[in-house]
């Protein structure tokens, strides 16, 4: 695709030259764009020149649909200090093509405005800066276009909230950003839409795109040492700008895109089923579900480190769902916890009433059935379960954010060799808290599949007791 007259006379006003990498991604029509780029790629700018080629043609949409102005954009980042090379750049821009009529960035949040500001030339657009740690600030408007600057460190949450503002005005939103790692909902979302999603497309753009710091290209001297001098996932990721393969998951079919959702919430009358795993040292993980319209909903969790039962208890037992509670599970193994001499079961029914059933499930066999509910359900035709992104304990052990315990990756992995292949026969007890306490919950509910395929190896192995339907009730 070619840049339209309009684009490339904008271009040429505002003294800007883009790289072929990034000609290539500027006329791409999708609503929705990721960029997943190496360092110095030359984001930033491109983000700015997509608000520049966007905002006429907003503006006659707007004019045609009867919107009220100014139209709003936004800059959104995990602070409002990562917005400030895109709103530098804008604002150079509309300085340039004589469109800007007031600037500021003094105090928190700034803002952009377009347009004379009088009553024949009024002001006709305000670009507001934004940070996706103020999840308030997301939701109270609608704006024409949405630029996400290093969206790969806002936080599922926030990106989520992102998407929903998109409705009101098919706003387009365009995110950039530097991958930390391959895992994190940032660059899952990568390699779904780089799969040529309807109205979704993801684009790579090299360190070494940017000929003016790499004259060479990718043959570039300051290029060839860095391949020699890093790994080579941390080469991929942090200069090509794309995910490596992440190794060893053990439940590599979550897909953060598919499988969380804002529509995931309490839903009052509804029977509400808990999922425990006790912790102390490691995370206690109370996992809150209800079952509805043949789909399990985690809707929220208790994750806490260092609580002891009885503080996992007050704060069930305030939540507004507690009054749906019906049923408990609970892993046979942590019966007796932390040292205590009651049973962590038979605290729960003396405090609550609630009783929590309990059965010894196999490590293997138990994420078998996790792993098929991460599956479509092709009758309904929606994940058979799905999350609520306030469950950040459960996606950060399936590879889907950060951990809220101490804001770091910890995935549930598999031991891997130096090829990356999964080795011995259980995967490593760590990090998976969460994971556990859905297992129990589902093997409680729904029994064993009846049989499973190896993920390591593709073998089937048969095992367990059928599936069954139950529920039980308190």
């Amino acid at each position: 695709m070619d840049l339209s007259a309009r684009t490339e006379y904008l271009l040429q006003a505002v003294n800007c030259v883009l790289t072929p990498a990034q000609r290539a991604i500027l006329p791409c029509p999708a609503q929705s764009i990721l960029v997943t780029g190496g360092e110095q790629a030359g984001k930033s700018l491109l983000a700015s020149k997509k608000l520049l080629q966007e905002l006429v043609p907003d503006i006659v949409r707007a004019k045609a649909a009867g919107y009220k102005f100014p139209l709003i954009y936004w800059l959104v980042a995990a602070d409002y200090d990562r917005t400030d090379q895109e709103f530098n750049y804008i604002k150079q821009d509309l300085d340039l093509l004589g469109l800007l009529h007031k600037a500021s960035k003094r105090v928190d949040p700034g803002f952009l405005e377009v347009g004379g500001g009088t009553g024949e030339n009024p002001v006709i657009a305000i670009i507001r800066t934004k940070s996706g740690k103020d999840y308030k600030t997301l939701g109270k408007e609608a704006p024409m276009g949405i630029i996400g600057c290093e969206a790969s460190q806002l936080d599922l949450e926030a990106y989520l909230r992102l998407v929903s503002r998109q409705a009101p005005h098919k706003a387009w939103l365009f995110l950039t950003g530097t991958m930390e790692s391959s895992l994190g909902w940032y660059p899952q979302l990568r390699q779904t839409w780089a799969t040529g999603l309807e109205n979704k497309r993801a684009f790579s753009l090299p360190s070494y795109s940017n000929h003016y710091l790499y004259p060479g290209g990718k043959d570039d001297p300051a290029i060839r040492q860095l391949r020699a001098d890093t790994p080579d996932d941390f080469f991929m990721e942090r200069i090509e700008g794309i995910p490596c393969p992440p190794r060893g998951l053990v439940l590599p079919e979550f897909v953060a895109d598919v499988h969380v959702s804002e529509a995931c919430v309490y839903v009052p009358g509804e029977p509400v089923t808990v999922w425990y795993d006790p912790g102390y040292d490691h995370a206690a993980a109370l996992e809150a579900t209800q079952y509805i319209g043949g789909q399990v909903r985690v809707f929220t969790e208790i994750y806490e480190r260092g609580w002891t039962i009885d503080q996992v208890i007050d704060h069930a037992i305030v939540q507004p769902w507690w009054v749906d509670v019906r049923h408990g599970v609970i892993d046979v193994a942590g019966t007796y916890h932390g040292g205590q001499q009651t049973p962590v079961s038979e605290v729960w029914l003396a405090r609550t009433g609630l009783y929590m059933s309990g059965q010894k499930v196999g490590i293997n066999e138990g994420t078998a059935r996790f792993k098929s509910f991460l599956k479509m359900d092709d009758t309904l035709h929606q994940p058979k379960m799905i999350f609520s992104p306030t469950c950040r304990g459960l996606i950060s052990e399936l590879g889907g954010c950060l951990s809220p315990i101490d804001n770091q990756m910890h995935v549930y992995r598999w031991q891997v060799d130096r090829e990356g292949n999964a080795v011995g026969t259980i995967p490593i007890d760590r990090w998976n808290d969460a994971v556990k306490a859905v297992v129990y919950g589902l093997v409680d509910r729904f029994g064993y599949v009846t049989a499973r395929v190896d993920s390591r190896v593709g073998q089937i192995k048969f095992f367990g007791r059928p599936a069954t339907d139950k529920v039980a009730v308190r």
